[in-house]
Parts: structure tokens; sequence; C-alpha cells
């Protein structure tokens, strides 16, 4: 994937598992704050809500970034259905991590937004089942304030411990056993033209 890395990076795509009602993040998470989202359908006291939390759509990102459930504090996945409305809610109040031009006015302008904005966006590439770089860039939101209120309190429809699930997987593909059907299935979501320049796919 080397030779043709920096090309790759171009192409920013929301992918995820979703359906008319709702879409499917990923969170990563300690054993005490993971039993009790379970217990509880949301999250409760254990999780921080003055601080920012980032929510992955992407299946295999979460899997490069919590090293397959195997880093300290991510020993636990959650796949956790949020209302559409909440998502997209959270994609219209994005200010991107970093400045882009044609978005903001000025870069001044980019540095106050993200300031006091309750919703930053970050693209990074996807990553396959080894942790190389996809041929697309992957979406993570981080939410604070408000927004985290909203998702922990409105928005989320139910969590779902996967654990278990991502231990066998990457079980799988350590013994060479894995099949490309034991993933997630995950399109690309839809958005407006107006979402695609919030985002800064287009």
């Amino acid at each position: 994937m080397k030779n043709n890395y920096n090309s790759i990076l171009q192409t920013k795509e929301i992918n995820a598992f979703f359906n008319e009602n709702t879409i499917r993040i990923y969170q990563a998470y300690s054993e005490g704050i993971a039993n009790e989202a379970i217990r509880l359908g949301t999250f409760g006291q254990l999780f921080k809500m003055e601080r920012m939390t980032w929510i992955k759509p992407s299946f295999l990102w979460m899997m490069y970034r919590s090293g397959w459930a195997q880093k300290d504090g991510q020993e636990r996945i959650l796949a956790i259905d949020i209302k559409r409305e909440g998502f997209e809610e959270i994609i219209e109040n994005v200010v991107l991590s970093s400045f882009k031009e044609g978005i903001y006015v000025s870069y001044e302008d980019w540095k106050s937004r993200l300031k006091v904005s309750e919703v930053r966006c970050q693209w990074d590439p996807d990553r396959d089942i080894y942790g190389n770089p996809l041929n697309r860039r992957a979406i993570q939101l981080g939410i604070r304030g408000n927004m985290v209120e909203n998702y922990v309190n409105k928005w989320i429809t139910s969590i779902t411990d996967i654990t278990d699930y991502v231990n066998d997987v990457y079980q799988s593909i350590k013994t060479g056993d894995f099949q490309e059907n034991m993933l997630p299935k995950e399109q690309e979501y839809p958005l407006s033209n107006n979402q695609k320049v919030i985002l800064g796919v287009k």
C-alpha cells in the first residue's frame, strides 16, 4: 500500500452499519465503564460526561485503535446504536480538527470555532484487518457538552458488548482462518452536499 499512500488519503467516506433509523458506532472501554453501560443500556456514573468522547463508525478503525481489544483500558468493545437524527445533528455541528481553506473564512475563524465547538471531526486512514491503511479515510467524531448529554440521554437505542466476537475474529486472523464475511456489513453512509462541505469531503 505504500506506493500510493498519499493518493489514498484523499478519499473520505463514512462507512458504517446502519438502517433507516439507527447507525452503529464503536467505543472501547475498561471493564467498569463497559459493565455499567451494558447494565444500564447507556453510560453511567463511571463515564466522564465532562470530557470529550470519540465515536467511530468504522469497525476496523476501532480494531486498529484498540489493538483488537488488547490495549489497556480498551479491553471491552461496545457496539452502540444511536438514532440517525442524533448522528445527523452531530455531523451538522462539526468543526474539523485541522484548518481547511474554503470551509472557514480564515485560520482565525476556524480556531475560534474549534475552541467553542461541541463536535470535532478527524479523518484518519481506515485500516484492514492487519492494521494497514485502506483506500479511504475513516471518520472519528469527538463530542462534548450538550452533545454528550444528548448522546447518553436521548440518542442511544442499544449497547451491545461485542468483545467476545472481536476476540474470535482476532484469533481467526492469527490462525489464518479469517474470512471476509466475519466482519460487519458496512456501507457508505449517505451525506447531503451541505454535510460533505461541513466534513471537508468536497
